[in-house]
């Protein structure tokens, strides 16, 4: 499977595994949530790695492992907040917006840019950031949506770092960037659910759903990484910022949020950057 399809495959486990996180967060706290998510993810991580006999990294994917661990766990933290406080079919596109900074870096590096990939990368990045326009004027405005923009846009800063330092570390192991991530955030996320007193253990229902969303995350986060030690970073990181496209259809059809004109005019632009890049590849 081609970078682009494995980045595609990444953006739609996101977007399932973000509505449903966003879902639970409402209920059961952003911190339990964390806590399953990532343990979900470390365990069955560990056990591929056990499975696989996966050889030790060496020191410059350790350190790349743990600073993206690091940026993608606090801006999951931010983004399940801002899901949990604010509209979802607004947080998501706001979230995306950090796409910028590994398209940035992967065009300095010298990623390989045909004219009609440059311009599906625009087209991409600009149905994005038009999804998320209007919340951004009622931001501006002092509007009721203040905390859950500031947050999203919190978690882009954080998804930019972790798309970055990722596309390193997943040159050196794929199981070992999503390993090391977790085991060095985990413990602090399991120190401040046990400091606000959060009820980590919630019924059996509920625990089945919080793995299976465990399993959706780590599903994308890994076809992200190997994707992107297939193809440019420019490229991948645009396609697997797409995950918005999926939490607004859910958050339409299952929530019955409204999405403006606006909105869809971004997703429309998004959808068709994504076949731009992907006929220029």
């Amino acid at each position: 499977m081609g970078a682009i399809a494995l980045a595609l495959c990444a953006s739609a486990s996101w977007g399932l595994a973000d509505f449903m996180a966003g879902l639970k967060s409402r209920r059961l706290g952003v911190l339990t949530v964390l806590c399953w998510v990532e343990a979900t993810g470390l365990a069955v991580v560990l056990l591929a790695i056990l499975a696989t006999g996966e050889p030790w990294p060496d020191g410059r994917t350790l350190v790349h492992s743990a600073v993206a661990g690091v940026a993608g766990v606090a801006a999951l933290g931010a983004f399940y907040r801002a899901l949990t406080v604010g509209t979802m079919s607004i947080v998501a596109p706001i979230s995306a917006t950090g796409v910028l900074l590994p398209v940035v870096v992967g065009l300095g590096s010298g990623d390989p840019l045909t004219t009609l990939i440059a311009i599906g990368l625009v087209v991409t990045i600009a149905g994005v950031l038009l999804a998320s326009r209007e919340e951004v004027q009622e931001l501006e405005s002092g509007g009721p949506n203040r905390e859950a923009v500031l947050l999203a846009l919190a978690a882009a800063v954080g998804f930019g770092l972790y798309f970055t330092f990722a596309d390193v570390a997943a040159d050196g192991s794929v199981l070992w960037l999503l390993a090391v991530g977790r085991v060095v955030a985990l413990p602090f996320i399991l120190a401040l659910a046990v400091r606000s007193a959060r009820p980590l253990l919630p019924a059996g229902r509920e625990r089945g759903q919080l793995v299976l969303i465990g399993c959706a995350d780590l599903a994308a986060t890994a076809l992200y990484a190997l994707a992107t030690t297939r193809g440019a970073l420019s490229v991948v990181s645009v396609i697997g910022s797409l995950y918005p496209v999926v939490t607004v259809l859910l958050a339409r059809g299952v929530l019955g949020e409204r999405i403006s004109g606006t909105q869809a005019a971004g997703v429309a632009l998004a959808l068709l950057g994504v076949g731009m890049v992907s006929a220029g590849g």
